[in-house]
């Protein structure tokens, strides 16, 4: 007697655990080849799913990069808030905003397509616009509550303003060429830059 055939399996995934692995094998795509690796072949390889997938979850690859950059900021806002609490001194505050979890070598293609695409893409430029205001509004309240431990008036938004400028640019020199200019450096000159405002 024939055996019968052992049916196909299936990995039964939940929607939304689909969806993460999409951005997650998206992310991986962006890091190793920036936005032109950044196709749909590239992602369901990575992912091993299957085209579809992509517009049935977010129904186009600008949305996809929207949800990359919201899923990025999430882990950028989740790590500041941290600071919420008790943001102790300055030190502290550059310490989290040079985190790796997100300011890593690794994730220099990635921020680099990213940023690259926030001008032609209006979908992920309204989530950086959102996603921003909300990393600005955490940065300044760290600002503001260290300013007034030291009895110190200061327009916060203005001062988070130089800083996330100032780390963004510093982070990427140094990730560009660490020859001229190390992470450590880049955080010590965020600090100085700081203390002469916040004095």
């Amino acid at each position: 007697m024939k055996k019968k055939a052992a049916a196909p399996k299936f990995e039964r995934i939940a929607p939304d655990e689909r969806r993460s692995r999409l951005i997650e094998a998206s992310i991986a795509c962006l890091a190793k080849g920036g936005i032109q690796g950044f196709t749909v072949d590239n992602i369901c390889r990575e992912a091993g799913t299957s085209r579809g997938l992509i517009t049935h979850h977010f129904g186009s690859k600008n949305a996809l990069l929207a949800a990359i950059y919201a899923t990025i900021y999430g882990k950028v806002l989740e790590n500041l808030d941290r600071a919420e609490e008790a943001p102790a001194s300055l030190d502290d505050l550059i310490e989290l905003m040079f985190s790796d979890t997100f300011l890593s070598r690794d994730y220099l293609n990635v921020w680099l397509a990213l940023w690259g695409e926030i001008a032609v893409n209006p979908a992920l430029q309204l989530e950086h616009r959102k996603n921003y205001a909300l990393y600005r509004e955490r940065i300044a309240r760290a600002i503001s509550s260290v300013a007034r431990a030291r009895g110190v008036t200061v327009d916060s938004y203005d001062v988070a303003t130089i800083l996330i400028s100032l780390v963004d640019g510093l982070w990427l020199e140094q990730c560009i060429d660490q020859s001229l200019l190390s992470l450590m450096r880049a955080k010590d000159l965020c600090r100085r830059t700081l203390a002469a405002v916040i004095v």
